[in-house]
C-alpha cells in the first residue's frame, strides 16, 4: 500500500480510523483504502451514514454563528476530526475575524492536516491530546496561548462522546470541563442514537458492529442519557432535539430521514 505524501509516517495506513472514515463519508480526500473499506460496510447496514455526517456539519455551523452571534469570540473544538469546508474557524472568523479557535484531535491524519489548513492563521490552531484527559487540553500551552477560560468560551463536542465507553466515564470528563469555563460558556454537542435511524434497531446495529470490529465501539445513548451531558447548563432553545431542528436554516420536513439521526442541543452556563 502506498503512503500519501500528506499520511504522518507514524500512523499505520492498514488500520482504520473513524476521523477518515467521517472524511470519506463527507466526500474528503484525507483518507485511505482501509478506511473506505469499513466506511461502506458501515452503509452496507446504515446507507445513511453520509446524510447523517451532513447533518451534523450543518449544525455545528448553525451552532458556532448562533454562538457568535451571542458575543462569544473563543472556540474550544474537541474531536475536531479532519478539516472540510465550512469548518469552525472559517465560520467563527467570518462572524469576527479576531476570533479564535483551538482543535483539539487524537488522530495524526486530522493533526497533521489541521497544521497545514491553519498556517498563517494566529487565531487558531490544532492540539494532538487525547478527548479523554481533559486536564491535559485545558493545561496546555497552546490552549492557553489561545483561550482564556476567564471569558467565555463556546466547547464544541460534535460527534466525539459516542465514542466514549461508559468505562471511560465520559459525564466526569464533560463535568470537568464546564468547570473550567467562564460563566456564560457554552455547550455544543451532537451524539449518536437508535432514536431517529430509519431502521429497525438490530439493522442499524450492523453498522454498530462495523466500528467494534475495527476497535472504535460506536455507543448509542438514549435522548435521556445525552441530556445528562447537558447537566450545570441551561439548554438553549430548541433544547435538545433531532440535527436538522436546531434553528434551521431551510424547512426540516425538506430534509433526508437519515439527517433525524441522534441528536443535538447547545447549553449555556449561568
Amino acid at each position: 500500500m502506498e503512503r500519501p505524501a500528506w499520511a504522518p509516517r507514524s500512523i499505520d495506513i492498514s488500520v482504520p480510523s473513524v476521523s477518515r472514515m467521517y472524511d470519506y463519508y463527507l466526500g474528503g480526500s484525507h483518507n485511505f483504502e482501509v478506511d473506505r473499506q469499513a466506511a461502506r460496510k458501515a452503509m452496507e447496514f446504515m446507507p445513511g451514514l453520509p446524510k447523517i455526517m451532513q447533518a451534523n456539519r450543518a449544525f455545528m455551523r448553525r451552532a458556532v454563528r448562533f454562538a457568535a452571534a451571542e458575543g462569544i469570540t473563543q472556540f474550544l473544538d474537541i474531536g475536531s476530526g479532519i478539516p472540510t469546508f465550512g469548518n469552525v474557524h472559517e465560520v467563527a472568523q467570518a462572524a469576527d475575524p479576531d476570533a479564535r479557535v483551538m482543535y483539539v484531535d487524537h488522530d495524526p491524519v486530522a493533526v497533521a492536516h489541521s497544521r497545514a489548513v491553519l498556517e498563517g492563521n494566529d487565531g487558531a490552531d490544532i492540539l494532538a491530546a487525547d478527548h479523554r484527559k481533559p486536564r491535559e487540553i485545558l493545561n496546555s500551552s497552546e490552549v492557553r496561548r489561545l483561550i482564556d477560560l476567564n471569558r467565555p468560551v463556546a466547547l464544541l463536542l460534535v460527534a466525539i462522546l459516542h465514542f466514549v465507553e461508559d468505562a471511560d466515564d465520559p459525564y466526569a470528563a464533560v463535568t470537568e470541563l464546564r468547570e473550567a469555563l467562564a460563566p456564560g460558556s457554552m455547550l455544543v454537542l451532537t451524539h449518536a442514537s437508535y432514536d431517529g435511524v430509519p431502521l429497525p434497531p438490530e439493522r442499524a446495529g450492523g453498522a454498530v458492529d462495523v466500528y467494534q470490529s475495527i476497535r472504535n465501539p460506536l455507543i448509542m445513548r438514549t435522548r435521556d442519557e445525552i441530556a445528562r451531558f447537558f447537566e450545570g447548563y441551561d439548554m438553549v432553545e430548541p433544547g435538545l432535539v433531532p440535527m436538522p431542528q436546531w434553528r434551521p436554516d431551510t424547512a426540516p420536513e425538506d430534509e433526508d430521514p437519515y439527517a433525524f439521526s441522534g441528536f443535538a442541543g447547545v447549553g449555556r452556563t449561568a
